[in-house]
């Protein structure tokens, strides 16, 4: 049977989708801009028809419609491998949880669980003609969840971005349950990086010197990490590389100003490697169907062995707090959580055991007077 056939056999509309979840199972709902929207319509219609379904995700660029019901916690649980706003409110309003783990370790977390996988629903590009969905910016985790899931159902969106790369990044037709077709929603966003702070350029100025010709970037979310994108931007260096969890804007704007090429990376040369990306439409944009970026699984591009291969490497990322123990946090403010055990601790150890390595812990710092 051809492509087109399974196709037409296994398209179905959300709500049949939706009806596919049962109370108590465990629903995954993708990963950042992957999150479903029209099965996720059809699914807050039917919850309070359920109990117990209990769902995963992380990196909400919006509140899903499950959120939006009344009395959530009474029909579900929201199960969160990385938070942000959303997600902390949500935990105020007792149906949402943290769960525990470096992003690096999902997809083995997925693949060697015993926890049970019932349903996987997330966005997608439409099929192309090979057959294959694509994960857009998300290859991420992605892969090992539908290893794991006993039901996949695809939403295709014709905004998302085709993301091209070297393992994980997509899904054959034959290994999908369900595709429905959604109403192709703009791509979520996150909010441009405003213009930088005296306290970020300061601290760009310190870091940007220190960066050679031909090292291999990793750079994190946030002003600061972007004020120094925008520095090695306007810079004379050349040659870089990228290697990153999360493309973010910044890498858009270096490379558009000729500094990135990734000549001298012993690994995937001339490759920008990240495990997804998130950002404005100009970030997508420049992704779609780029064969110089390389969307690949967690494991691989925060695998302390694949970062300390690449000589050089510049890992660049913000902190909570740093005591004077050297200690630093990124993770939480006293007892409130605020995101997760994200890829910081990777990269910082890659970059210390890459050959000329260095890694940089960038926050704004006050000096009080004894």
């Amino acid at each position: 049977m051809d492509c087109k056939e399974l196709y037409a056999q296994k398209l179905m509309t959300a709500a049949q989708a939706a009806a596919l979840v049962k109370s108590g199972d465990w629903v995954d709902y993708g990963w950042a801009v992957n999150t479903p929207v029209a099965v996720d319509a059809e699914l807050a219609k039917r919850l309070p028809e359920l109990e117990g379904v209990n769902f995963r995700g992380g990196i909400l660029m919006w509140v899903p419609e499950i959120f939006q019901i009344d009395d959530p916690a009474a029909h579900m649980t929201w199960n969160s491998w990385h938070m942000g706003g959303i997600e902390r409110k949500a935990i105020a309003q007792g149906f949402s949880f943290y769960s525990p783990i470096r992003y690096s370790e999902l997809p083995r977390y997925y693949r060697e669980s015993p926890d049970p996988l019932d349903v996987a629903v997330f966005q997608v590009t439409p099929m192309d003609e090979h057959g294959y969905f694509n994960f857009g910016p998300s290859a991420s985790h992605l892969g090992a969840v539908c290893e794991k899931a006993k039901k996949i159902i695809v939403e295709v969106n014709k905004n998302m971005p085709r993301c091209l790369g070297g393992m994980e990044n997509c899904i054959h037709i034959s290994q999908v349950t369900g595709i429905v077709e959604g109403e192709n929603p703009p791509i979520g966003q996150m909010a441009a990086p405003g213009a930088a702070t005296e306290v970020d350029l300061k601290v760009a100025n310190l870091i940007v010197p220190q960066i050679p010709n031909g090292a291999c970037l990793q750079l994190g979310i946030g002003g600061m990490p972007n004020a120094i994108g925008g520095l090695i931007a306007q810079s004379d260096l050349k040659d870089l590389g990228v290697h990153t969890e999360m493309y973010v804007d910044a890498f858009v704007d270096i490379a558009k100003a000729g500094k990135i090429n990734g000549s001298r990376k012993q690994l995937d040369k001339g490759r920008q490697v990240y495990a997804f990306g998130a950002g404005t439409q100009k970030m997508y944009d420049y992704l779609n169907d780029n064969p110089e970026c390389m969307s690949a699984p967690v494991d691989y591009t925060n695998d302390i062995r694949s970062i300390s291969a690449l000589d050089n490497f510049i890992s660049i990322n913000n902190a909570v707090d740093i005591d004077l123990f050297g200690q630093v946090n990124a993770e939480s403010a006293g007892l409130k959580h605020i995101s997760g055990a994200g890829g910081q601790l990777d990269f910082v150890l890659g970059a210390y055991l890459s050959k000329g390595g260095k890694s940089f812990i960038g926050r704004q710092g006050e000096r009080h007077p004894a």
